[in-house]
């Protein structure tokens, strides 16, 4: 029996950018959940198992920088990928010290965000070998 595809959340505003993201997870093997706003991505933490977030920064109510702030300092948090398209002086740095992995500007290139992804995943098995 095969292990079960590490599932991926897409959290963007944009519906266009949600499909396209969806889309290339889905064909390099991943599992995926779309969100629309900060608020659901919330929600569903409580319930529901993510391997990695793929975080849009700008976006109306809980923006990426809420999400990342909510997550800091959890214990077993999934690893967070920002992808944004206002990049601004300081923001990279603010969404490292909140923990994202990664730090990636729209339009982003399928292999940087593949291999953004895959090193994330690698990182948290390697930092966490139970899977909590």
């Amino acid at each position: 029996m095969s292990e079960a595809a590490p599932v991926i959340a897409v959290l963007d505003d944009e519906p266009q950018m949600r499909k396209a993201l969806g889309r290339l997870l889905r064909l390099n093997g991943y599992e995926v959940a779309l969100f629309e706003n900060g608020e659901s991505l919330l929600d569903a933490l409580a319930t529901q198992p993510l391997d990695c977030i793929l975080l849009d920064l700008h976006m109306p109510g809980i923006n990426g920088f809420g999400v990342l702030h909510f997550l800091a300092g959890r214990p077993s948090r999934p690893p967070v990928i920002v992808i944004t398209g206002h990049d601004e002086p300081g923001n990279a740095a603010r969404a490292t010290e909140l923990g994202a992995s990664d730090y990636l500007l729209k339009p982003v290139d399928e292999m940087p965000l593949i291999e953004a992804i895959a090193r994330s995943l690698a990182d948290r098995a390697a930092n966490d070998p139970q899977g909590s």
